[in-house]
């Protein structure tokens, strides 16, 4: 039984089609992960600066507690 070369051609060009599909699906996954890892970093960012600022208007609380007693 010869093999026909034409849907092997076929096949290859359909297996290709797939993977440029693939490979665009995988660029986009990738840009929406960096966007999402950069609103991460930022969310951190954001909560360390309020705890900071948290953290000393407690410590100037009790400097002024201190003083007043």
């Amino acid at each position: 039984m010869p093999i026909d070369i034409e849907s092997l051609k076929s096949e290859r060009d359909r297996l290709k089609s797939q993977l440029r599909d693939v490979e665009t699906k995988q660029r986009t996954l990738e840009t929406e992960l960096k966007a999402l890892r950069q609103s991460e970093i930022r969310s951190k960012r954001e909560i360390e600066a309020l705890s900071t600022l948290i953290e000393l208007n407690e410590s100037r609380g009790d400097v002024l507690e201190s003083t007043n007693t």
